[in-house]
């Protein structure tokens, strides 16, 4: 396994590097979500290496910015939709597409987050662009299921990624944000990479227009207490 420090970057590379020492083809594409068409493009030009392109996972993300929505900038909840929303569209039209030319079949596996159906004041921006996610994913059911193509959500809680870097460097305000979870702890991004596999497989080739949502309890919590 990599270290848990690694980057996003890294570990793309780790993986890289690791499936071409056990025979597998691989390649990494640098690029930014909120310019999908450059990355999608640059993936499905490499046939020569790596061959078509079987699944999609949209896991590009930005965080909320904490704002209150009457002073949030429209420029900043721009950025959100289009890093958490658009650059995933974009992707999913160029693999569609791709997909069609293949014959049809492909997975698609999108993340959103529990903050789809359960939103946070000053989170505006993430929140509905999450929510927005998964309408896609459910409006893309309905378009590409005549292709054999199967479109799921992940939809995790509190993760211990780079994303939650505050709460991984300290141990007291990680163990004050999981008293809110059932279970206690935060998940560990393994955990959400072996569902992501499952998705990919032949095992859930009946699964279809699913939300999974990996939260170790926490949706359970609301309205507890009221």
């Amino acid at each position: 396994m990599p270290p848990a420090s690694y980057a996003m970057e890294d570990l793309a590379v780790w993986l890289a590097r690791f499936l071409d020492a056990v025979g597998i083809a691989a390649a990494t594409v640098g690029g930014n979500s909120i310019d999908g068409l450059i990355a999608i493009h640059l993936a499905l030009g490499q046939p020569r290496r790596v061959g078509c392109v079987d699944i999609l996972m949209n896991n590009a993300s930005v965080d909320a910015s904490g704002t209150y929505v009457a002073d949030l900038e429209i420029a900043d909840f721009e950025r959100a939709l289009r890093s958490n929303l658009i650059g995933q569209l974009i992707c999913c039209k160029h693999f569609i597409n791709h997909r069609k030319q293949q014959g049809g079949g492909g997975k698609i596996i999108n993340t959103t987050s529990v903050h789809q159906e359960q939103p946070r004041a000053g989170a505006a921006d993430y929140d509905c662009s999450k929510g927005a996610l998964r309408n896609l994913t459910r409006t893309l059911v309905l378009e590409v299921s005549e292709l054999g193509m199967t479109v799921n959500n992940i939809a995790p809680g509190m993760v211990l990624t780079p994303f939650n870097q505050a709460a991984i460097d300290d141990p007291d305000l990680l163990e004050k944000e999981v008293q809110s979870i059932p279970l206690k702890r935060a998940a560990q991004r393994e955990e959400i990479g072996r569902l992501a596999v499952f998705l990919a497989s032949s095992d859930a080739d009946y699964v279809t227009g699913a939300t999974y949502v990996m939260d170790g309890g926490l949706m359970q919590m609301s309205g507890q207490g009221a």
